[in-house]
């Protein structure tokens, strides 16, 4: 399911680079002036702020390329979102290299502004180079992944590491002595010695171990009488 949506934002970008970024690029491409004089650069020469249709244009491509960054970026995103136009964009690309008549035949609406600026942006490189900056995310093996899936194989291989380590830890440990005893918790790291066995003579009285040579507490029956 993730790369179905991947396909379906892939054509998204793939329409918003024709429509968007085709008639921002025609718009910025058209020179109020061509007598060569200084008038003929943008807006006079002067400043770009107060020129509305400048400033539309450009804020349609960012737009446009802000999206292709997304998708680039973005590691929940299928490669596939920023992929297939990418090599979309490259295959028209090397179509326009082998044979411009067709690479341009191809362009639909050639007379409005958007296929107007797709075809400039052929021209001009600018197809091939995103392409190529928008197919980086699918050689890139993590991004085939899902991430909650990525996050538990590296759970596996932690969890992986520290068993190794304590299998390696249990090797170098002595051996443990002839009548020892694991103690506490961390079995198989402290032993205690051959004396802290227990032993037979030992008795639970009233809660607490008499061993051998211990003094007897006096019973109710070996009291005299009248005491």
């Amino acid at each position: 399911m993730r790369h179905l949506y991947g396909i379906a934002l892939g054509v998204v970008m793939a329409l918003a680079a024709f429509f968007g970024g085709g008639w921002g690029y025609d718009r910025l491409l058209r020179l109020p002036d061509t007598s060569g004089s200084v008038s003929a650069l943008p807006a006079g020469g002067g400043s770009l702020l107060s020129n509305s249709s400048a400033t539309v244009s450009l804020a349609a491509l960012a737009a446009v390329g802000l999206l292709a960054g997304l998708l680039i970026a973005v590691p929940q995103i299928s490669p596939l979102a920023p992929g297939l136009p990418g090599l979309f964009f490259l295959g028209w690309t090397a179509l326009y290299l082998t044979n411009v008549k067709h690479a341009t035949d191809l362009i639909p609406l050639e007379t409005h502004p958007f296929g107007a600026g797709w075809e400039a942006m052929l021209f001009n490189g600018i197809l091939g180079a995103a392409g190529l900056a928008m197919i980086v995310p699918i050689f890139i093996p993590s991004r085939w992944r899902r991430p909650h899936a990525e996050a538990a194989d590296t759970v596996a291989g932690e969890a992986g590491d520290f068993l190794a380590d304590l299998q390696a830890s249990a090797a170098t440990e002595p051996p443990l002595p002839v009548g020892a005893t694991p103690v506490g918790a961390t079995a198989g790291r402290r032993f205690a010695g051959p004396s802290a066995a227990p032993t037979r003579a030992t008795r639970i009285v009233t809660g607490r171990a008499i061993r051998p040579g211990m003094p007897r507490m006096p019973r109710r029956s070996d009291r005299p009488p009248g005491s």
